[in-house]
């Protein structure tokens, strides 16, 4: 017998017990993301890899967990909603204790697959859920909190990963896991139940499907981890899993619309809502993961900061985060998607061109202003889409359009990622370039340059010819420092254009917000 109640029929202890219960599983997913990132080069000497072999601990832990985020609807339909998700919870966990007590590099590749195909799931199925347990009214106030959890989550991971490395080994990383997921579990059980218009059982497995979607996703985050590494379309790696990743792609859109018993329910985007919040979850996912990946690089190549302490850097865009979420969630009742989000993308474009003022003098306090204008602007683009993308769906049809709308933040950070990545590395070598046709040796400034730092040299106690080639030594590192500085700024410049971009798509939002359900899915409720 089914324990559900309509949304309006919860308490709000239930409905926030709830609330917490799934918001704690897709926080715990998300992190693990993130948290293993400080650990790595304590995890190359454990294991004695190097640095291009041990990123596959994150890079296996991304592909197995991508999947899973676009299989849930389905999943979901074979097991039962619950089912899918306390199992994922319970495989998540289990995977956390292998990866802990892993031994060797192929052993730790393997249980972070295991790991991420637990952790997959609990993201767009905790969306979902909280679409179901608020009411219409409430829509806004439940996506602020579901972006306490997947939005704070990156930022808290490099934190998290640093203290516990650096006090008690990378293990900890993953042991730290257990007791939270033993609480989530328990909590599943006792305050999570399926909704009774979901479609439950599944006639035939579409193996088909399944294998194109399992190899256009992993070809595809192949090709944006490791395509900077590879020098991209030099490289016959990339140019064969890009290959691998079209073809599959075209095969299983075909496959899918034609199949009974899709494995992944393209339909879906049919709905207007669900496409445009997906486009522009997509572009908010650049800006949000590539942010909270070139921020740490830049404390740590520039400022000097360490790991623990660059993790620490974030903390106020994370504080802004958490303060302003729940204000966003009330303020989109009253405000409507289309000026929330218009709002938002006017204060990140303003963070980002303070980023782009910074010089390599910068220190903490100059950073602090924009990550918490950036901070304050983000809530007001995350909590809008979210409600917004899922507001026109079909209740029997949630998991499925949350697993889109999810998938694409998570394409759009991949993006992220290897976008920087090539940003940076073109950047320094333009700038590098552009500042040494201003360094000569018949140029005044380079002379007086060049002996200020020898003198300085021979003053601490070096010989003449040391104190000349470590002087043109410390030149180049200064001409490289600089370079890298403005290559920073340039990827600053770059993402606030790239925010700008989604102007034109936030008119297309709805002006005020929506409070009706939809017919189908008020009909299934009548009917139950």
């Amino acid at each position: 017998m089914s324990h559900f109640k309509d949304p309006e029929d919860l308490t709000p202890a239930q409905r926030w017990t709830i609330a917490f219960t799934v918001v704690f599983g897709a926080f715990m997913a998300v992190m693990d993301t993130s948290v293993v990132n400080v650990s790595m080069r304590h995890m190359m000497g454990s294991f004695g890899s190097d640095l291009s072999s041990i990123t596959w601990v994150a890079t296996s832990y991304t592909i197995a967990e991508i999947i899973m985020v676009t299989m849930s609807g389905w999943w979901s339909t074979l097991l039962g909603r619950k089912n899918f998700y306390l199992a994922s919870f319970a495989l998540f966990t289990f995977g956390s204790i292998l990866c802990g007590m892993a031994t060797s590099f192929p052993q730790m590749i393997v249980f972070r697959v295991i790991q991420g195909i637990g952790g997959g799931a609990l993201i767009p199925i905790s969306q979902a859920i909280l679409r179901e347990t608020f009411p219409p009214k409430q829509q806004g106030m439940a996506m602020a909190l579901y972006g306490m959890g997947v939005i704070l989550a990156p930022a808290f991971g490099p934190i998290c990963g640093g203290w516990l490395t650096d006090g008690w080994g990378w293990p900890w990383i993953f042991y730290i896991n257990i007791p939270f997921c033993v609480a989530g579990i328990f909590l599943t059980m006792r305050h999570v139940y399926d909704p009774p218009y979901l479609k439950r059982g599944i006639k035939s497995v579409d193996y088909v499907g399944i294998i194109l979607l399992s190899l256009c996703l992993i070809g595809m985050q192949v090709v944006l981890e490791r395509g900077q590494e590879e020098q991209w379309f030099e490289s016959s790696l990339i140019i064969y899993w890009t290959i691998i990743t079209l073809v599959s792609l075209v095969g299983l859109i075909v496959w899918e619309l034609r199949c009974k018993e899709p494995v992944i329910n393209l339909r879906v985007l049919k709905d207007k809502n669900l496409l445009l919040g997906s486009i522009m979850g997509l572009i908010f996912g650049v800006s949000l993961f590539g942010t909270t990946f070139i921020l740490p690089q830049f404390t740590q190549n520039i400022l000097g900061y360490d790991a623990l302490d660059s993790g620490l850097a974030l903390v106020p865009r994370a504080v802004a985060l958490l303060l302003f979420m729940p204000v966003a969630g009330w303020a989109y009742r009253w405000a409507g998607a289309r000026a929330l989000v218009l709002a938002g993308i006017c204060i990140i474009i303003w963070s980002y061109y303070d980023l782009t003022q910074l010089s390599v003098h910068a220190g903490f306090y100059d950073l602090i202003p924009s990550l918490l204008i950036m901070g304050l602007g983000m809530p007001f683009l995350f909590v809008p889409l979210s409600t917004v993308s899922l507001s026109t769906i079909d209740r029997s049809m949630m998991t499925d359009a949350s697993s889109f709308y999810t998938l694409s933040r998570r394409i759009g950070g991949n993006i992220g990622y290897s976008l920087v990545a090539v940003l940076l590395d073109r950047g320094v070598t333009v700038h590098r370039m552009q500042l040494a046709d201003h360094i000569s040796e018949l140029s005044q400034v380079t002379q007086e340059t060049l002996h200020g730092m020898t003198s300085a040299l021979e003053a601490a106690g070096a010989t003449a010819l040391d104190a000349s080639r470590l002087s043109i030594a410390l030149l180049e590192r200064k001409v490289v420092q600089q370079a890298t500085m403005l290559a920073y700024n340039d990827i600053s410049f770059i993402f606030g254009c790239l925010v700008i971009f989604l102007i034109p798509y936030a008119w297309l939002l709805p002006g005020m917000a929506k409070t009706s359900t939809s017919k189908p899915a008020a009909k299934a409720l009548k009917q139950n």
